[in-house]
């Protein structure tokens, strides 16, 4: 039998430290892990809202880039780093999908897992090689279907949100587009760029400024809205094909055990550095919009993310090698 005065001294004991925890945080370095190579667009935005994060937390921030397995071996460091709010992953819309691809994930991100804020939003870009004859998406499947099998789509890998947005866009269109998966976003823009894949669909700045540069011909934009930064060019709602609508965000995560009044600490960290005008108007040049929010919005989408790609896993019977 516990007794009042021994059950105050194990609250005590086990509540006061989380509580003394939370007061001092941040303490220390904070590392956010980006579970892909640098030089890529994650990184990039990165170390983007490093130093404006590092000002509004007043601790140095780092970047750890812990790459490999598709992003699962980043994501499943902090998952498994202590839950003080020291460690956090920039992760993106892959997190909803790897469940549906890796039957034998290491971590469960239900449970393992804690949202914090989304940080940006950006749309999938279609882009084809110069040398095809077609100047938007009607005549893109028009020539697709008189050429069944024939057409080639560079990806930045199995499974990953662009490989996706393509099977969704063969369903929706009833055509037999041949996916050729790169292992990331150079080899598959270096090889579209030469001719070898005729078309491709990644995230926006992956591709806009060889969309700009008149090096491969955009086709279409994958949300509702036409982007500033390709004003003329229609979405795929505006061409007939409303239900092909994808966006790739990015989202700071935490491990699932982390003290929530740590969480809003760097919720409101990350949502004062992405109210910063200079880096706002950084991101947006490249392509990616500012989307600060709260947990409950990321975790939102996130469920949402996770039931559409499902579907779409599923009916494509998309399997990694």
């Amino acid at each position: 039998m516990v007794f009042p005065g021994k059950w105050l001294a194990v609250v005590a004991a086990t509540v006061l430290p989380s509580m003394a925890c939370a007061q001092s945080y941040p303490a220390k370095q904070l590392r956010i892990v980006v579970a892909f190579p640098a030089g890529g667009p994650i990184d990039i935005v990165a170390r983007m809202i490093m130093p404006k994060l590092s000002e509004a937390m007043g601790q140095s921030v780092i970047v750890d880039n812990r790459g490999g397995a598709g992003g699962t071996i980043g994501v499943d460091n902090v998952a498994k780093s202590p839950p003080d709010g020291y460690s956090m992953v920039l992760s993106s819309t892959a997190l909803a999908i790897y469940p549906h691809v890796y039957p034998n994930l290491p971590f469960e991100w239900q449970r393992d897992l804690a949202p914090v804020s989304m940080v940006t939003t950006t749309p999938e870009l279609l882009v084809v090689h110069p040398s095809l004859p077609v100047k938007n998406v009607k005549e893109l499947i028009a020539l697709a279907k008189a050429r069944p099998g024939q057409l080639n789509a560079a990806s930045t890998g199995n499974g990953g949100l662009p490989h996706l947005v393509l099977e969704l866009f063969k369903t929706e269109t009833g055509t037999q587009i041949v996916h050729v998966p790169y292992g990331g976003a150079a080899p598959a823009v270096t090889n579209t760029l030469g001719g070898h894949t005729q078309m491709m669909i990644a995230d926006l700045p992956v591709l806009l400024p060889h969309a700009q540069s008149g090096r491969v011909r955009p086709l279409a934009i994958t949300v509702a809205k036409r982007s500033t930064l390709l004003p003329d060019l229609p979405t795929m709602a505006e061409q007939g094909l409303p239900k092909v609508d994808a966006s790739n965000w990015y989202g700071i995560f935490v491990p699932g055990k982390t003290p929530r009044d740590v969480m809003d600490k760097l919720n409101a960290g990350l949502n004062k550095a992405l109210a910063d005008r200079d880096l706002r108007e950084r991101l947006t040049a490249r392509g990616a919009d500012p989307a600060p929010g709260t947990p409950e919005q990321l975790a939102a989408q996130l469920k949402a993310d996770y039931a559409k790609w499902g579907g779409v896993v599923k009916a494509a019977n998309v399997k990694l090698d």
